[in-house]
């Protein structure tokens, strides 16, 4: 009895636990799993790599599509924020009921803009790319989109672009050669026909 007891913990003292990758949670298959809330994916490097705004005159939908979108960032391994939400815009306008005898009468209108944004760090330009097609292709109906993205240029870029311009604006040399080679034949043909040099214009 001690002895299977001691195996017994020996083996259950063997087993580690099982350390899922980005790449296991994302193929899994679980049920139910949009109903909660999307993966969180740490930051590595703390680049900001897009932001994303999402807008609408109702809550539910809104939100919907927040879950959505926070859903599609986990699947394609992009670390982003949950859904923030950000300050109502609240518009109003008075306006009179009707001519005649409601004409002192006003009716007030109001629209709220309600408003989320999701952050995304640490991503490839690509893949970024991707996310936004999909959500865009997936849009809902009464949900407006706003997309903002950063691209990083690789050192040196100024000195690519300076030498660029250059290349643009200096002349080539052949046709300078060219050219001077086609102005000291004409120079030298009218010497030696004993004319007047097209260069040399008669005095007044």
């Amino acid at each position: 009895m001690g002895i299977a007891s001691e195996m017994g913990a020996v083996s259950w003292q063997a087993k580690s636990p099982v350390v899922l990758t980005e790449a296991d949670i994302a193929s899994m298959v679980i049920p139910g799993r949009s109903l909660y809330p999307p993966t969180t994916i740490p930051r590595t490097h703390g680049i900001p790599a897009a932001e994303i705004h999402l807008r609408s005159h109702h809550v539910y939908p809104l939100d919907l599509f927040a879950h959505f979108a926070g859903h599609a960032a986990s699947a394609l391994g992009i670390p982003a924020t949950r859904p923030i939400p950000l300050p109502t815009q609240r518009s109003m306008w008075t306006v009179l009921r009707g001519p005649f005898v409601h004409k002192k009468s006003q009716e007030n209108f109001e629209r709220r803009v309600h408003k989320r944004v999701i952050k995304a760090w640490d991503a490839d330009a690509l893949i970024v790319d991707r996310w936004v097609r999909y959500l865009r292709t997936h849009q809902l109906p009464g949900v407006g989109i706003r997309v903002t993205t950063w691209e990083r240029a690789p050192l040196g870029v100024g000195k690519q672009i300076f030498e660029q311009a250059m290349e643009k604006i200096r002349p080539d040399t052949e046709e300078i050669k060219a050219l001077a080679e086609k102005i000291v034949e004409q120079e030298m043909s009218v010497a030696s026909e004993g004319g007047e040099s097209p260069t040399e214009k008669p005095c007044m």
